[in-house]
Formats: structure tokens, C-alpha cells, sequence
């Protein structure tokens, strides 16, 4: 694919690139990058007023597929990835099967080779992901599994994790940690406080978090495994988090977009589409994990991507699953509610969004450099409306719904070709 791209804002976090330029790529890799570059005869792309910022890579994702057809597939969540500006997205193990074993692993790698963007599965830790025995973890690293974890079904058995870690240290894998003590959170189904108590539903308290993310630290420093903390949601998770790196653990974590923008108090009348595991949590904390952001205990943004089918979500909100659709709305939700109002720069956004989860799983990606593959994404700051027409997600739980926001993706290139190109918005 050859094209050039004008007089787009470009910024890249890994070269402190912010600058408006031409972008010339030519057989789907990046040839020059320049003030003004002449036209040729290829196909030219006018970029003036947009943003041009290296691919998004979402390190936690669900698409589904083996087995929960219903809800998303490889293609319809690839879809819904360009669409949202990302050229890499790693798959939870929780299908149906589990990715427990090589050929689960193999398959979801070899019906990806035809998608429009990188899909890359994680392995499940246990076998089943019952918390019985290790998954053959050396099985899963030689079929292409990129880390273990066994996600919403998190290993409440020390011991055996801490097994887990020391097998998966082997193989270089890093552990990605969804951290709650069941017996604290069981039978909750929102943050323990003032709403779900006035809503009548039972509260999930922050020390289900806390507790898991102290456990987590504690055997990373232990073991020297490296682990990956999911979707941190409270203050004092950042805390222990903090004091863990400063410790020298070998730690990293992430915060999603809904845990940013929304509290609480988005649940009111029961709304099922803002519920989600770990809960969104209150004020206080969404302030502190901005600042987490900010001051960079928290290493990345990751959608949590987690679609269900209408009759699922369109029930009694004790009934409902967990979990928010939102690879198409993240970075939009984002830039107009974080960015917009001055609350984070956008090199950061897209440093957390880009750059720095590419580096965590050591990817070429993340970048918009000469010689290198062009994955970049063209951002619209015109103000739409979030409609349900508009997503090509299997999953509608989506709370942004109706919300009018700014950066919405207009154009994705990934593997060199561009893969999404929005002209109009419904």
C-alpha cells in the first residue's frame, strides 16, 4: 500500500514527536516523515485539523471465540479494534473452552492471520481455569501464548499461584492478575457504599481489590516473576502498587477508560451497561488513578473489553454479567473527558494507550518511525454522538451510549494497509 499523508498533527511519545507533517508510506512501511513532502502519483490523504498517533495496543480484551459466538468473534472484535484505532489486541483465555491447552492457543493464532489487525491470545493459568492444576504452561509459550492468566476466575489458592509464577518465570511469560479475595467480594455485585446500599444491592468492599493486589506483590517480589496487574480501580491499590515497585517487584498495571470517567453513581436505575468486576468505585478513587496516570504508577489503559449479547445485559442488574464493551468509545471517552479539560496531556494518553503497552509485551509497535511498519490511526475531533448503529462490536453494554464526544478514529492503517476508513458517522 502506498500513500501520503498531509498535514496531520503528529505525535509520537517514544520519539517526543508533536509536530504537523506528511507521512509518506510506501509498500506498508513508514518512508519519510517531513514538513511537506511532494505529491505523487498515489493516493493522497488529507489530514489537516486531525490527529495522527501511532496505533493503540489493548493488553486486555475478551473476543470470545472458542465457544461464546453469541457475544463477539475474532472478526466482529477485530472490527470493533480498528475501529477504535487499535492495531493490536491480546485475548483473554475465559472461552469456551478455556485457551488451556496448545491447540486452543494455535487456533485463535491461526484464524487471526486473516484479521485486519495483530490478535495475539493469552493463556490460561490453570487447566479449565478451575484452580485445580497448572495449564501446561511450556505447551502454551511453544504454541504462541504471550502471557497466563486465568482473568475474571482469579487463583484464591496462594500456594498455587505462587507455583504459577515460578513456572511461568521459566518461560518468560508475564502473569496478568485480575486480584480479588473471593470470600470478601462473593455474591456483590457493585462498590460497597452509599448507591448500592440505597439501591438494594450487595456491595463488593474495596479490600476484595486490595487484598489481591497485596498477595499479587507480595510473591512478586517472592518469585521475581513478572505480573501484571488488570484494571486497578482504588486508591489504595495504587498505594500498595507504588510501594511494590518502590521495592523493586517486578510489577506493572493497568486502569480502564470506564474506571477513569465514570463512579458509582453510573449505576443508578440500575443501569446493567456500567456494570463491571472489579466496580466502579467513587470519586475519590477515579481522582487517584488520574493521578496514578499522571505520576506514572500506572503503566497503561486497557479497554476490558468484555461483550454480552442484549439478552444477557437487558436484565435484573443482579442477574446481568460483568463487564463493559468499549474498544470503540476508549479513546474518545478519553481524550474529550480526560484530555479536552486539561486533566492529562494527550502525549500521555497516547503513551499509555500506545507506546508504553507495546513496550510491556515488547513489540515493535507503539511508534511512528522511518523504516518501521505503518500501524497509525488518523483521529476526527469533531463532536459525535455515540449510537449503537455505529459499533461494530457484537457487544452494546456499552454506557457511553448517547454520550457526544471529540477523537473518534476516521482512519486505522495496521500491517501497512489501512484496514478502517470512516467517512461518515450516522
Amino acid at each position: 500500500m502506498d500513500l501520503l499523508i498531509k498535514k496531520g498533527r503528529i505525535i509520537d511519545p517514544s520519539s517526543k514527536l508533536d509536530k504537523i507533517a506528511d507521512i509518506l508510506i510506501e509498500d506498508g512501511t513508514i518512508k519519510a516523515i517531513e514538513e511537506n513532502i511532494p505529491k505523487k502519483d498515489i493516493s493522497v490523504w488529507d489530514a489537516n485539523g486531525k490527529l495522527v498517533l501511532p496505533a493503540f495496543v489493548d493488553l486486555h480484551c475478551h473476543l470470545r471465540e472458542p465457544g461464546q459466538e453469541h457475544k463477539e468473534t475474532l472478526t466482529s472484535g477485530a472490527m470493533a479494534g480498528v475501529a477504535g484505532g487499535f492495531c493490536t489486541l491480546f485475548a483473554m483465555p475465559n472461552t469456551s473452552p478455556p485457551l488451556d491447552d496448545k491447540t486452543r492457543i494455535s487456533y485463535v493464532l491461526k484464524k487471526s492471520e486473516d484479521l485486519p489487525l495483530y490478535v495475539f491470545p493469552i493463556g490460561a493459568l490453570t487447566q479449565g481455569m478451575k484452580e485445580e492444576q497448572l495449564s501446561p504452561i511450556a505447551e502454551l509459550a511453544e504454541a504462541g501464548a504471550k502471557a497466563l492468566s486465568d482473568d475474571g476466575h482469579p487463583i484464591q489458592n496462594s500456594n498455587l499461584l505462587r507455583n504459577a509464577l515460578l513456572y511461568a518465570k521459566m518461560f518468560k511469560l508475564p502473569v496478568m492478575l485480575h486480584c480479588e479475595d473471593i470470600s470478601l467480594s462473593r455474591g456483590g455485585v457493585a462498590n460497597e457504599g452509599y448507591t448500592s446500599t440505597r439501591l438494594g444491592l450487595r456491595g463488593i468492599p474495596k479490600s476484595a481489590e486490595e487484598v489481591g493486589v497485596a498477595r499479587a506483590i507480595i510473591l512478586a517480589l517472592e518469585t521475581g516473576s513478572r505480573v501484571h496487574i488488570c484494571h486497578i480501580s482504588t486508591k489504595r491499590s495504587l498505594e500498595l502498587v507504588k510501594w511494590g515497585k518502590e521495592k523493586g517487584a517486578p510489577i506493572t498495571c493497568e486502569v480502564t477508560p470506564h474506571h477513569l470517567i465514570l463512579t458509582d453513581e453510573a449505576i443508578e436505575g440500575y443501569n446493567t451497561r456500567a456494570k463491571c468486576n472489579p466496580p466502579l468505585r467513587t470519586e475519590e478513587d477515579r481522582i487517584a488513578l488520574i493521578e496514578g496516570l499522571l505520576d506514572g504508577t500506572i503503566d497503561c489503559i486497557a479497554t476490558d473489553h468484555a461483550p454480552h449479547s442484549p439478552d444477557e445485559w437487558d436484565v435484573e442488574f443482579d442477574l446481568a454479567p460483568f463487564g463493559i464493551a468499549g474498544l470503540e468509545t476508549s479513546f474518545p471517552i478519553l481524550y474529550t473527558h480526560l484530555v479536552e479539560p486539561g486533566f492529562i496531556p494527550l502525549e500521555l494518553l497516547v503513551d499509555k494507550m500506545s507506546t508504553s503497552p507495546a513496550k510491556l509485551m515488547g513489540l515493535e509497535q507503539g511508534k511512528i518511525e522511518v523504516g518501521k511498519e505503518a500501524n497509525l490511526t488518523i483521529i476526527d475531533t469533531e463532536v459525535k454522538e455515540v449510537r449503537t448503529v455505529n459499533l461494530f462490536s457484537k457487544g452494546k453494554n456499552n454506557p457511553f451510549v448517547g454520550w457526544k464526544l471529540k477523537g473518534f478514529p476516521c482512519l486505522t492503517i495496521c500491517k501497512g494497509k489501512i484496514v478502517f476508513e470512516r467517512r461518515e458517522f450516522l
